[in-house]
């Protein structure tokens, strides 16, 4: 019987990236515990090539409900099957993503079979002797970051930010077990159907899935001289984030903002423009694979923990780094003739990779 479950997600018959991240954080647990890691996907379409992955990045077993009619994400029939599972096979610890399904599905199911709930993660742990799950997360507007236990009731359930952790990577020696779980017909909430969605929300920026993130925070003095973030975001195809500064005074709206406040994002290169580097700042930012930080300030925070740093004023940096940016854009790819001697690449060569 598997103790520690992870809660998948997918779309269109895709798994999200968010159902690998889980994972790396279900096992350090189920490591502890000394027990099994299952991942429980509730959906339709997901091929069993998916469904093996998810054993290849650390889960034991895989609980699959597949129907045609779990397709799209329906809270009260997807907490009536998260429930009744719960109740058959009697879990210790349920983690999910602090994305729109598990913030929707996860309370009710914590109302449903009687226990705690901890939302909005960002570390997790076993306390010993107990068995207990330690979850911590920021408090008081992030000013704190509290701990929280369940000791009375389980299964103890908490939500974790997405980004906040890195997937383990594939295993093709690991062994699993996928149990197709048959739906039943009793589970479907006749009542609720999903009949479309919208796509003229207006201002709403996807962090948590961008390579690059082009930030700005309370340097950049005025919402107009965002258009400089912008025209860079664009060159790379990336998005603009902010600091919770910037996002307080109205320059952006609430879902560019980046922090233990916003969203943890993990892109591929997050670079910042007048952001000092707070701890809630650097919380959501730590996994961020290259950090390129701008500042007057040489004893900025951002500065400690960039890869590069810049110490200049943006108003000047920003704009000759565009003109780079779109010279580079629209200057014609340089010509390369492969030879006998590209292992020896003459001196032409090496100034072109420096």
């Amino acid at each position: 019987m598997s103790f520690v479950w992870t809660l998948a997600e997918q779309h269109g018959g895709r798994l999200k990236d968010v159902s690998f991240e889980l994972l790396s954080r279900g096992r350090a647990l189920a490591d502890k515990l000394d027990t099994k890691l299952a991942s429980v996907v509730i959906g339709d379409g997901v091929s069993p090539e998916q469904l093996e992955a998810l054993i290849r990045r650390g889960a034991d077993e895989v609980y699959a409900i597949m129907d045609p009619r779990l397709a799209h994400f329906v809270c009260e029939t997807y907490s009536n099957i998260l429930s009744h599972l719960v109740k058959t096979y009697q879990p210790t610890i349920i983690l999910a993503a602090a994305t729109s399904m598990g913030r929707t599905v996860m309370p009710h199911v914590a109302v449903r079979v009687h226990t705690g709930l901890t939302a909005d993660c960002t570390e997790l742990d076993i306390e010993p002797g107990t068995g207990n799950l330690l979850q911590t997360r920021p408090a008081i507007g992030g000013n704190i970051m509290a701990t929280i236990k369940t000791p009375q009731h389980r299964p103890q359930m908490a939500t974790v930010r997405p980004k906040s952790s890195r997937p383990l990577p594939e295993d093709a020696t690991r062994v699993g077990k996928v149990i197709e779980v048959p739906l039943i017909e009793s589970l479907i909430d006749e009542r609720v159907r999903v009949t479309g969605y919208r796509t003229d929300t207006a201002d709403f920026v996807n962090l948590e899935e961008a390579d690059v993130v082009i930030a700005g925070g309370r340097g950049m003095k005025k919402a107009e001289h965002f258009g400089m973030l912008h025209d860079i975001a664009g060159v790379f195809g990336g998005v603009v984030g902010a600091s919770r500064d910037a996002i307080d005074r109205g320059w952006l709206g609430y879902s560019h903002q980046i922090g233990l406040s916003g969203k943890t994002i993990s892109p591929r290169l997050i670079l910042t423009a007048g952001i000092s580097g707070s701890i809630q700042f650097l919380a959501g930012i730590k996994t961020s694979e290259t950090i390129v930080s701008i500042n007057t300030d040489p004893d900025a925070g951002l500065h400690k923990v960039a890869d590069f740093g810049i110490v200049g004023d943006l108003f000047e940096v920003l704009p000759e780094l565009q003109r780079r940016l779109h010279e580079h854009a629209a200057a014609p790819p340089a010509a390369t003739t492969a030879t006998a001697d590209d292992e020896r690449p003459d001196e032409r060569q090496r100034e072109e990779r420096v």
